[in-house]
């Protein structure tokens, strides 16, 4: 009943303006000036045309007033609208028919203002068709033309005014049906003009039924010689569709109708025909064209191209890694080559050496003395390892030693680049910058592989010994890191809202170039203690002191140079082991740093921790198996290592490694120290051989008190010293922290007891003891107990209630919130005095790595296309394109599947990685790099799906609007919904997201799509995304009706509430909803944290 008062409205503002025109108001006299030439066959054109000019262009006068305004929400351009309406230019036969069949009478049978208002207002009142009664149309008044179809003429002599909009003209003379192309409502005397796209022929009696045809009317009882007239009413599709051409036919006129030929088509309420598409078939009498093959088509060509960027990509990235590993593999042995040769040419020159001092004895006796000194500076120097300095002789006469000096000379350069690429002008060539000489994949392998053999033949000959780690600590050519010295005196951590000790008055200092292992039983807080240190506990209250270098600087200024490998693999499982150690290096090293040191430090890390063999590798997931769980380990703390940190904190490095890989792993750790690294690390149950290789020692108490905190060769005689002596066989790591558990007491001689090591070690160093932890008197000499006493209840765990605990829980997590953000958000000065690259050159690099796990996903991103593909065809079969709604049943169910299909496939881009990205954060690379980059991929598939989903979708139900403009809406409807569908990822775990990623498009559609007269759904339906959406659906499709679907078009968009004009604001509201959607998912990235 809404729907029908609010076409009638829309109806009345649109013929009342037809009718206010001074050019209609005229055209009353017509019939009266050429009355007696109606029948002259060669003026009646004239007459007809004078009848038209007054019946058309008044668009001028309707497009100024104020109806005119109040109509334009459903009319976008009024005077092409009307043109397409009323403009019978084309063909005005129905007009002259009428003239002559009304002998020129035709303008004193149209309808004035009053009767318009009278028909159209019976909307408001619930009458329909039925009108109550009026002037003419009467209980004792009522004359044929009150009848369907049929319709009267004033009286000659009564003039009219057609503008008068309050009375109704007497009407009643002459009374005969309707004349074709025109419509008489029941109830009403008078004649109004059929639209364009109408059929409305004279009726005829169907005997059977006694219904006027092609009309539902009947003939009125008791009124003989009474016949079927014309047309009887005009008004949108869903309440009458008589006046509608058919489907499959066509009106050039309202007055005739054609069926369509073969080839063409032609839908309801069209005026011509249209031809098919190629490649499409159109019988005759079709309605619509079958347009399946284009369907085809375009998946053909869409998944064609996907398959040529998957397959090419992937092909150009498989065959670059094969011409570098090509390269690596020539460098490298190349380079072993040139060691073997080294090693050859000094077993020779020995020899040769030999032979010489064998000679200068026979052939010169008499000059002893020097030829000895000269011997002894030659022997001396083929002891020397290091061949770097050239001897010169200080006889010209000897040209052996001429050669061995030219030797020495190439031994020096055996390992640098310039001995590796070949010249002719070696001068020059001394001259030249390196980073000159360095530009192609081979050299820079060579210079790297070069380097690194280098490396390893000083530790062979070293062996690793004292003198040996001091020769490679003090080489010049060995690159020195910024040294981290970290103090802490009485570091104590409390839970906040707890008030629970994690920590407690741990004392003591971790220094470069030294492995300090941090040992101790669960619960002990060795974690805890590290993650103090590298600035990462939060929701504690720290107390005490932290010293960095012997300032109260905070730790957060050096994190460009600390490393922290959690106990976790947080690692990427769809990329190899080489992909993420060099992601890792290319964002954290210096970006001065020139690229092929970049591939020394990355090609020395993989060399050091044994990962060559499994370099090109994928990962791998819990899905998917990659390398083994020992190799991702060492992957773990190689993403630290290719940083060059000058602090590298580890959590457990060698849990779960065999004693062969820990072995392996602490040799290149140690190869760390003598660069200068501080390397501290939690360890768990090490092997005496591992244990021998740490420099210091922390042994940590259940509480977090300190044991132990020293160098690992006295740890044995300090617990000595104790009475706890290890016996023999025994792993001493292993007895002292059964000792700590209470699992092994100690002897009954020592007279301690595992709660009291902690203040014997406070004792022992002269550290202040807490003073409920001086409960044991036989810790302190006599008195000073008594001077130290506290209360038994001092440093009890205060007791709550369930209401209290609750709380307490509550602050604790806000804390720990307010923590996080105050990290995130709150910048340091940066003292680390490395510059990393920036944000653009992060973004690069992320660019490649999210496109490359793209095309390693594509099994899975086409999953994703298939399913939009099956929905897109089954909505598009079942639910035809309503031409009552304009489709917005269609539409709505459309935007449900699609905002569902896309927010669940964009969980994935944030949802897999929360940790990866977490690590990646704290360690200082860029955020809006990571997000932007994964925003940027991620538009492949928002470019891709919605035409995925409309070639099926738009080629099965084939709606009146474009493929562009669906593909526009669409288009901003996945932007939109992967924003949210961000929000959801970052903000919920993945379990909640999924099921909100589901609900939401179920539940906004429903509030949006909601038409009632409550103005708060209206104002909440305006906050969903579905709303706007459906809008730029509707009024796409709505603006491809006209003509006679005019008052259906501003009857359904009325009662929608919906604005032909807002079709662009629609599309603007979803994208703005997509960027907003997006900085909040920014900023949750900030805030979120792993609990």
């Amino acid at each position: 009943m809404t729907g029908r008062k609010l076409l009638a409205a829309v109806a009345i503002a649109v013929l009342l303006h037809l009718l206010h025109s001074p050019e209609f108001a005229h055209c009353q006299v017509v019939g009266d000036e050429f009355a007696g030439q109606i029948n002259d066959t060669a003026f009646l054109p004239f007459i007809t045309q004078r009848v038209y000019s007054s019946l058309s262009n008044t668009t001028s006068t309707i497009l100024n007033s104020d109806v005119g305004k109040q109509a334009s929400f459903c009319v976008k351009d009024r005077e092409v609208e009307w043109d397409r309406a009323f403009n019978f230019s084309k063909n005005l036969d129905f007009l002259t028919s009428c003239i002559q069949k009304t002998n020129g009478d035709v303008t004193r049978r149209l309808c004035n203002a009053a009767e318009l208002k009278f028909y159209f207002g019976a909307f408001f009142s619930g009458g329909g068709s039925y009108l109550k009664s009026n002037r003419n149309c009467n209980i004792t008044s009522r004359v044929s033309g009150c009848e369907p179809g049929w319709a009267c003429a004033t009286s000659p002599t009564e003039t009219t005014d057609i503008k008068d909009s309050k009375i109704i003209p007497a009407r009643t003379d002459d009374c005969q049906p309707c004349c074709e192309g025109f419509f008489c409502p029941n109830g009403l005397t008078c004649m109004i003009p059929c639209p364009l796209g109408a059929h409305c022929p004279t009726a005829n009696l169907e005997p059977a039924t006694g219904i006027c045809k092609p009309y539902s009317y009947q003939l009125p009882p008791g009124i003989p010689n009474h016949t079927c007239g014309g047309a009887n009413t005009w008004t949108d599709i869903r309440t009458s569709a008589e006046l509608f051409c058919s489907s499959g036919a066509y009106c050039p006129t309202s007055t005739k109708q054609l069926e369509c030929s073969k080839g063409n088509y032609c839908q309801r309420g069209s005026t011509s025909e249209k031809s098919c598409f190629k490649l499409t078939s159109c019988d005759r009498g079709s309605s619509t064209q079958n347009i399946h093959a284009y369907g085809a088509m375009l998946i053909a060509a869409i998944f064609t191209i996907m398959l040529i960027i998957y397959n090419c990509s992937d092909q150009i990235i498989t065959t670059r890694e094969r011409r570098h590993a090509k390269s690596r593999e020539a460098a490298a042995r190349r380079a072993k080559e040139k060691v073997k040769a080294h090693e050859r040419w000094k077993m020779a020159r020995a020899a040769a050496k030999k032979h010489a001092a064998q000679i200068s004895r026979t052939f010169s006796r008499k000059k002893m003395a020097p030829q000895t000194e000269e011997l002894s500076i030659l022997h001396q120097r083929s002891d020397d390892v290091d061949f770097d300095d050239p001897v010169t002789s200080s006889s010209g006469e000897n040209r052996l030693e001429l050669r061995s000096q030219t030797f020495n000379n190439k031994d020096a350069d055996l390992y640098s680049y310039e001995n590796i690429v070949e010249s002719k002008d070696a001068s020059s060539k001394k001259k030249m910058p390196k980073e000159k000489q360095i530009h192609t994949h081979s050299q820079i392998f060579n210079y790297a592989y070069g380097q690194i053999e280098k490396e390893k033949a000083m530790q062979e000959n070293k062996d690793l010994t004292f003198s040996g780690v001091i020769s490679m600590a003090v080489n010049t050519e060995t690159r020195k890191r910024p040294k981290i010295e970290i103090s802490f005196r009485d570091l104590t951590l409390t839970l906040k809202g707890k008030d629970k000790h994690l920590l407690r008055c741990v004392t003591g200092k971790i220094m470069p170039g030294r492995i300090t292992a941090v040992m101790g039983p669960s619960g002990a807080g060795k974690t805890t203690f590290l993650s103090a240190l590298a600035g990462k506990a939060h929701g504690c209250r720290i107390s005490g002191s932290i010293l960095i270098n012997g300032k109260p600087d905070s730790i957060h200024s050096y994190r460009k140079i600390i490393g922290f490998v959690p106990q976790d693999d947080i690692v990427h499982g769809n990329l190899t082991v080489e992909e993420n150690l060099w992601f890792s290096a290319k964002c954290r090293l210096p970006a001065s740093m020139l690229k092929q040191d970049r591939v020394l430090v990355v090609e020395r890390v993989i060399e050091s921790l044994g990962l060559q063999a499994v370099r090109n590798s994928l990962v791998g997931t819990v899905e998917k198996r990659g390398i083994s769980g020992g190799q991702r380990k060492r992957v773990n703390v190689g993403l630290e290592m290719v940083m060059e940190p000058s602090l590298l904190i580890l959590d457990e490095p060698t849990s779960g490694l065999d004693s062969s890989s820990s072995q392996l792993l602490l040799r290149a750790l140690r190869r760390e120290t003598i660069e200068g690294v501080n390397v501290s690390m939690v360890v768990h149950q090490p092997s005496y051989s591992l244990f021998q290789t740490f420099d210091d020692l922390i042994l940590l108490a259940k509480g977090g008190l300190t044991v132990y905190h020293g160098s690992v060769r006295k740890v044995e005689e300090y617990f000595s010293g104790l009475g706890i002596n290890v016996p023999d066989r025994v792993n001493p790591p292993d007895y002292f922290i059964d000792v700590l558990e209470g699992m092994i007491k100690p002897s009954t001689s020592s007279g301690v007891s595992c709660e009291q090591l902690p203040v014997r070690w406070m004792l022992h160093k002269g550290y202040p003891v807490p003073p409920d932890m001086r409960r044991n008197a036989a810790l302190f000499p006599e008195g000073q107990s008594s001077g130290n006493e506290v209360n038994d209840n001092e440093g009890a765990t205060e007791e709550y209630s369930l209401a209290g605990e609750i709380w307490q829980d509550v602050r604790s997590n806000v804390e720990v919130r307010r923590d996080i953000i105050r990290h995130n958000f709150l910048r340091t000065k940066d003292l680390s005095n490395r510059t990393t690259p920036g944000i653009l050159m992060q973004y690069r690099y992320f660019l490649g790595r999210i496109t490359k796990q793209r095309l390693r996903e594509s099994k899975l991103q086409l999953v994703d296309y298939l399913i939009l593909l099956l929905a897109g065809a089954c909505l598009g079969s079942i639910i035809k394109s309503n031409e009552e709604t304009f489709g917005a049943p269609g539409y709505t169910y459309s935007i449900i599947a699609v905002s569902l299909l896309c927010k669940v496939a964009a969980l994935r881009t944030f949802s897999l990685d929360k940790l990866q990205y977490w690590r990646e954060r704290t360690s200082g690379i860029s955020s809006l790099a990571h997000f932007l980059a994964k925003d940027t991929i991620d538009h492949f598939s928002t470019v891709i799906k919605p035409a995925v989903y409309l070639s099926m979708f738009y080629f099965f139900s084939y709606p009146r609007s474009s493929f562009a403009e669906n593909y526009t809406v669409l288009l901003s409807l996945v932007y939109c919904v992967t924003g949210i569908a961000y929000m959801l990822a970052i903000f919920l775990d993945s379990g909640p997201s999924q099921l909100f990623a589901v609900l939401l498009p179920v539940v906004l559609t429903l509030v949006a799509t909601q038409t009632g007269d409550s103005e708060f759904l209206k104002n909440v339906s305006k906050l969903c995304y579905p709303k706007w959406a459906l809008e730029a659906f509707v009024i796409a499709n709505a603006n491809r009706y006209s003509g006679v679907w005019l008052i259906t078009r501003c009857g359904a968009l009325l009662k929608f509430g919906y604005n032909v004009h807002d079709w662009g604001l629609c599309i603007f509201i979803l994208f703005m909803i997509g960027i907003a959607s997006r900085i909040s998912a920014f900023f949750g990235m900030l805030i979120v944290h792993k609990r």
